[in-house]
């Protein structure tokens, strides 16, 4: 089968699911956080099933995933890995654009689950709020997780951190853990056709809390793009 009709069942089957899976999320909300968060892992192995067998992409991890309450920061090539993430980490709080959680229906069981939203237009307010969130995220022992270059990139872009990132890492007193993707080669940022592969996500070292921001923030740039060529 051809990487386009794979990618048109893909998506069939994936977000033909999806729908269901929201409607589904509207009453598991009412039974409380945990719930919600078992219920968002189901639908997260739910896509990689798909990307697995739909698409012949599957995950490979290099190093190591510590346990308990850590400061993930990932490179973000392509949808695949805010999914897969949560698999893998164990339900981790994501930090998110705020439009996402005012998407009807979806971002009401979003909030359920625990995700952290930003502000980005209110700046020093937002911050205040997302580290209010990240810390009951902590206090529940959960690990975070963001996206410290703020958007989906293409393979070979190495855009700076952006200064959220050095907000919760000072404030948060957490070790960091740099995860670099390279998901952006079979599954584009644009494209529609998604192409069979192994996408990696390498674990580097944790950066210990406290050190200046300068060198908090080369440490991760250097880690997160550790498979750029």
């Amino acid at each position: 089968m051809s990487a386009f009709l794979r990618s048109v069942l893909f998506v069939v089957v994936f977000y033909g699911g999806t729908v269901f899976a929201v409607l589904g999320a509207l009453p598991v909300a009412l039974l409380g956080r945990k719930a919600v968060q078992d219920y968002a892992h189901g639908w997260c192995r739910f896509h990689g099933w798909c990307a697995a067998v739909l698409l012949g992409i599957r995950p490979r991890v290099e190093g190591i995933i510590p346990k308990g309450p850590v400061l993930y920061a990932v490179k973000h090539q392509a949808a695949y890995e805010t999914l897969e993430l949560v698999v893998l980490l164990g339900n981790p709080a994501a930090v998110v654009k705020k439009e996402l959680t005012d998407i009807p229906l979806w971002g009401w069981a979003a909030k359920r689950y625990g995700v952290i939203p930003i502000d980005r237009s209110r700046k020093a307010a937002a911050l205040r709020a997302m580290l209010r969130a990240a810390q009951q995220a902590v206090h529940e022992g959960r690990p975070l997780m963001l996206f410290p270059e703020g958007t989906r990139v293409p393979p070979g872009l190495k855009p700076p951190i952006r200064a959220g990132f050095a907000g919760l890492y000072q404030l948060l007193g957490l070790p960091v853990v740099p995860v670099a993707v390279d998901s952006g080669r079979v599954w584009p940022r644009r494209g529609f056709v998604k192409r069979p592969g192994i996408i990696t996500f390498r674990f580097g070292e944790p950066i210990p809390p406290g050190l200046p921001r300068r060198e908090a923030e080369a440490l991760v740039f250097e880690g997160i793009n550790a498979l750029e060529e």
